[in-house]
């Protein structure tokens, strides 16, 4: 069943009638409506010279698509005019209306184009007739070259500049500071670190003794007070305050005890003092 319906459809595509066109004429139009050059168009070869259209001028083009073997006017189903610039590969479609008779007509005002027309130049657009039906060939048929005004370039838009290509982002980076000499900057490192100096003489001098600091009793209690301030630093470097606070409870009850045993040791060693006096 389907080999014999490919059949057919070969056989119906075998049979299809060939349209052709009847009476092709082309003709341009002055201002006042004069003829100024009609030209039978043939299917095999294009006007020589172009069709030139000036800026005031008009074109008017007409035929009538038929049947190639009874030339019966036909309707085609869609029916185009393909304007074809090929120095700028611009082209434009102008849909066509044709009769039930086959018969069309195409007018251009070039004081008021239609958007089918593409951009021109001075080289002159290509003008196709396309013509479809289901029922038959489909024509394609290169009518004439049509030379028209060049077109106007389009206006510049105010922002059109911030669109092209900006020129590549150069960064100037400051200059690296100046740093002094070595020498000089250790002479004003010592000028700032002497009056520590100073107070450390001066603090000798007047510093208290402590005998026993580094006994077994009071070392302890001293690395405690040590540990805090360690703490306190890795706080400010790393840690958390719920870490700070979880380390620093579990060194106060070290240093709770280390304390009361210091304190212990040094009230013993005074009341011995004390007595032997």
């Amino acid at each position: 069943m389907l080999l014999l319906s490919g059949l057919l459809a070969l056989a119906v595509t075998a049979r299809a009638s060939v349209l052709t066109l009847q009476s092709p004429r082309v003709t341009t139009y002055d201002n006042t409506g004069a003829g100024i050059r009609t030209e039978l168009l043939k299917l095999t070869e294009k006007p020589v010279p172009p069709m030139t259209v000036g800026p005031t001028d008009s074109l008017k083009l007409t035929f009538q698509v038929v049947e190639e073997d009874g030339l019966k006017g036909v309707q085609p189903l869609q029916t185009f005019l393909r304007f074809y610039d090929p120095e700028t590969k611009e082209e434009g479609i102008q849909p066509l209306r044709v009769t039930p008779a086959g018969k069309s007509k195409f007018e251009l005002n070039m004081a008021k184009p239609p958007l089918s027309i593409p951009p021109t130049t001075s080289s002159p657009l290509q003008v196709t007739l396309i013509v479809g039906s289901p029922s038959h060939s489909p024509l394609k048929i290169e009518l004439f070259d049509m030379v028209l005004p060049e077109s106007q370039p389009a206006p510049q838009h105010p922002d059109e500049a911030s669109f092209h290509l900006l020129p590549e982002i150069v960064h100037t980076f400051r200059a690296p500071q100046k740093l002094p000499p070595r020498p000089v900057s250790a002479l004003f490192a010592g000028v700032a670190l002497a009056p520590w100096a100073v107070l450390l003489a001066l603090w000798s001098q007047v510093f208290p003794g402590v005998p026993y600091l580094f006994s077994p009793t009071i070392l302890p209690f001293i690395g405690s007070l040590g540990a805090f301030e360690v703490l306190l630093v890795w706080y400010w470097v790393d840690l958390k305050l719920g870490q700070v606070l979880l380390y620093g409870g579990i060194l106060s009850v070290v240093t709770l005890f280390t304390g009361k045993t210091a304190l212990a040791a040094m009230g013993a060693r005074r009341v011995g003092t004390a007595k032997s006096k």
